[in-house]
């Protein structure tokens, strides 16, 4: 594949300065966003977190909540983000008991002028950090892996798939 010149960063005017981007000229479309990490830890830290024993109480619960409030939030988190209107928001957790893992995918949707993929990002970095903070009395060593965007769709650039990992 041949070298092609990066795109221009849209975050900077002319003059390389940070500013949020205008998007007041774009046309409302259905945006959708998926995003997805990983939580590496003990198997017995995975243990208390599939059968419910950890010591603060429902982990995987409190960090759905938690990464829906995260994409809530990612405005205020994200200096140059745009508030925008969720129209959804889910969050889904998978335990691997042979890698020792969970892993949290978060799809954000809208219809907007603004794409979703740093509230897709933002909720499963708060989901897998809010883990974290539940578990960490057990398990100070865990290790959040591989936070990425997984696909987007809507908007003019359409729709983006990652290559597998």
């Amino acid at each position: 594949m041949a070298d092609q010149p990066a795109p221009p960063l849209t975050h900077f005017d002319a003059a390389g300065q940070a500013h949020m981007v205008d998007v007041g000229g774009k046309t409302e479309t259905a945006r959708r966003a998926v995003a997805v990490g990983t939580i590496r830890m003990l198997p017995e830290t995975l243990a208390l977190i599939r059968e419910g024993n950890a010591q603060k109480g429902d982990v995987l619960g409190i960090a759905r909540i938690a990464a829906i409030q995260g994409a809530k939030r990612t405005a205020d988190l994200i200096p140059l983000c745009h508030p925008i209107a969720l129209t959804r928001v889910a969050v889904e957790f998978a335990l691997d008991d042979a890698a020792s893992t969970v892993t949290c995918t978060a799809t954000a949707e809208c219809t907007g002028r603004t794409g979703v993929e740093m509230e897709a990002l933002t909720a499963a970095s708060v989901g897998l950090l809010t883990i974290y903070d539940m578990c960490k009395a057990a398990d100070r060593g865990m290790a959040i892996e591989s936070l990425r965007l997984l696909e987007k769709a809507g908007g003019k650039s359409g729709h983006w798939q990652a290559e597998s990992a």
